[in-house]
C-alpha cells in the first residue's frame, strides 16, 4: 500500500533500518491496512482491506509478526524519539505509566494468565480476566488542534504473573519494576531531555521514587503517597561513630492533614479536564523505608470542597514542586485512560489473535504504536486535509476519532485510489460524489 505523497520527507526513515527491505514493505502495508480497517485487526482482515495492493502471499505477511527478524524494542525506541520530538527541546516531557488487561482466547497463548480487571473491579469485588497485562509508557503531547494533551503510547512491556516466572525460572518483576526499565530506556535514548513521570499508587512506591532521585535533574516522579508514610528530616552530619540514617521524625501526611492548620484554598485542574475547588496542606521531608534509604519528597493533601471526591495524598520527588503543580500534573494522567478507551473502540486493539511468543510480543505493541502514528500523521496534514471527522452542531474539539477518520480519508484518496487501475475513473466522478464515497470509507469505528 502506497504511503500518501504528502507524508513529510523522512517520516519513516527512523523505522526503515529496523527491518529488511521486503519486511519493511510488508510492514507498511499492514500498517496502512490497520489504519483503514474497520473492525477486528487480524492479519486476515488487514489483507482483505489491502486487497490487490498487498502483493505476495498471505503467509508472507503473517511471518512479519511470527518469524521475521526485527526487534519490537528498537521499533518502540524509534517511535519514542519521534514522539518526544513533538515537545520543544527546552520543555519537560511528561510521561504517564499505567497498565491494561486484554482478554485473549486460546489455550496455548504465550504469556496468558489470570489478571485483575481494573475496569470491572471495585473495592468490594475483584473481577478476573484471562489474557495479557501490558505495562505502558505514554508521552503527553499538546497538539495545537486539541484542547487537552493526548497520551501517545510509545513503550510497552508484557507483565508476567509470579507463577509464570517461577515456571520459566525468570526473575519476577512487578509493574513498577517493568516501568523503571522502560524509564531507564527513555533516559538513555533521549540524552539532554528532562522528564516528569506520572503514575498511580502502583507506580509510586519507594523503588520508583529512589530511581527518580538517583536521576534527579532529569527525572521527577509524581504519584500518590501512603497517608502513613514515614517522613524524616535529613540525617545530621558530623560526630563520631556510625553515621545516622535519618534525622528527626516529621508528622506523617495523615497526621499533618488532621491538624487542619494552614489549609489553603484553590481551584485546580482535575481529572477529565474539569476544575475543582479544593483545600490543600503540604509538607516536605525525606521519605524513609527500612533498608532502602531516604528520598526527598514534597507531599500534598487535597480535600474536595464539594465533597464528591475522596481525600487524596500526592507527592513529587522534587521538593521545589508547588502544590498546584503536583495536583495538576497527577490529575493530567487521566489522559492515558482516554487513550486506552480509544484504542479499544477505534483500533479494536483487543482483537489480535496471535498465540506464539513473537506474535504475542509484537502485535499489541504495534497497535499501541498505531495510535501514536495516526495522531502524528494527522498533525502533519495540511489544514485542507483535516476533514472527514464526526461533526455536529456546537462541536469545536478534535478527537482521536476525527483524526483517524481524516487520516483514513487521506490514505484512501492519495494512497489507494491513486495507485489502483480504477483510480482515474474515481477521479472523474463529480466532487460531491467523491466526498460521499470518502465519507463512507472513513468512519472511525464500527
Amino acid at each position: 500500500m502506497a504511503i500518501p505523497p504528502e507524508t513529510p520527507r523522512g517520516f519513516w526513515d527512523d523505522f526503515a533500518p529496523i527491518f529488511t527491505r521486503p519486511t519493511f514493505r510488508r510492514f507498511l502495508t499492514l500498517l496502512g491496512s490497520a489504519i483503514l480497517t474497520v473492525g477486528r485487526r487480524t492479519i486476515a482482515n488487514l489483507l482483505r482491506t489491502a486487497g490487490t495492493l498487498a502483493s505476495g502471499t498471505s503467509s508472507s505477511y503473517r511471518r512479519v509478526l511470527s518469524q521475521a527478524r526485527w526487534s519490537p524494542l528498537r521499533l518502540a525506541e524509534a517511535l519514542a524519539r519521534r514522539v518526544v520530538a513533538q515537545s520543544p527541546e527546552d520543555a519537560e516531557v511528561v510521561l504517564v505509566a499505567d497498565d491494561t488487561v486484554f482478554s485473549h482466547p486460546g489455550k496455548h497463548v504465550f504469556g496468558k494468565a489470570r489478571h485483575r480487571d481494573p475496569l470491572r473491579s471495585s473495592h468490594a469485588f475483584t473481577a478476573w480476566r484471562y489474557g495479557h497485562k501490558w505495562v505502558v509508557i505514554a508521552v503527553l503531547v499538546r497538539f495545537p488542534f486539541a484542547i487537552r494533551p493526548w497520551a501517545l503510547l510509545v513503550l510497552v512491556a508484557l507483565y508476567h504473573e509470579p507463577a509464570d516466572d517461577r515456571r520459566a525460572r525468570r526473575r519476577h518483576r512487578t509493574p513498577a519494576q517493568r516501568a523503571i526499565r522502560l524509564l531507564r530506556l527513555m533516559l538513555r535514548r533521549s540524552p539532554g531531555r528532562r522528564f516528569v513521570f506520572v503514575g498511580d499508587s502502583a507506580y509510586g512506591t519507594h523503588e520508583p521514587a529512589r530511581f527518580a532521585d538517583r536521576n534527579r535533574g532529569r527525572l521527577t516522579l509524581v504519584s500518590k503517597i501512603h497517608p502513613e508514610a514515614n517522613i524524616f528530616e535529613p540525617p545530621p552530619y558530623g560526630g563520631l561513630g556510625r553515621p545516622r540514617v535519618k534525622g528527626a521524625r516529621l508528622p506523617k501526611p495523615r497526621e499533618a492533614a488532621a491538624e487542619g492548620t494552614r489549609r489553603r484554598r484553590m481551584t485546580v485542574a482535575w481529572y477529565g479536564g474539569g476544575a475543582r475547588r479544593v483545600e490543600t496542606t503540604t509538607g516536605a521531608g525525606r521519605w524513609y523505608k527500612k533498608g532502602e534509604g531516604l528520598v526527598p519528597v514534597r507531599w500534598a493533601f487535597v480535600r474536595d470542597r464539594g465533597g464528591t471526591h475522596r481525600d487524596e495524598f500526592f507527592y513529587a520527588t522534587d521538593p521545589t514542586f508547588g502544590v498546584r503543580r503536583i495536583v495538576e500534573t497527577y490529575t493530567g494522567r487521566w489522559n492515558i485512560e482516554t487513550t486506552f478507551q480509544e484504542t479499544h473502540s477505534e483500533l479494536h486493539i483487543q482483537t489480535t489473535r496471535g498465540w506464539s511468543k513473537p506474535t504475542a510480543l509484537r502485535a499489541v505493541p504495534c497497535l499501541f504504536g498505531l495510535y501514536s502514528v495516526a495522531a502524528m500523521l494527522y498533525a502533519t496534514l495540511p489544514p485542507r486535509r483535516r476533514v472527514g471527522g464526526v461533526a455536529w452542531p456546537g462541536k469545536t474539539i478534535v478527537t482521536f476519532s476525527d483524526a483517524l477518520a481524516a487520516v483514513r480519508r487521506w490514505i484512501w484518496a492519495e494512497g489507494v485510489f491513486a495507485h489502483v487501475p480504477e483510480g482515474p475513473s474515481i477521479q472523474k466522478l463529480p466532487p460531491p460524489i467523491r466526498k460521499i464515497l470518502y465519507a463512507a470509507l472513513a468512519p472511525a469505528a464500527a
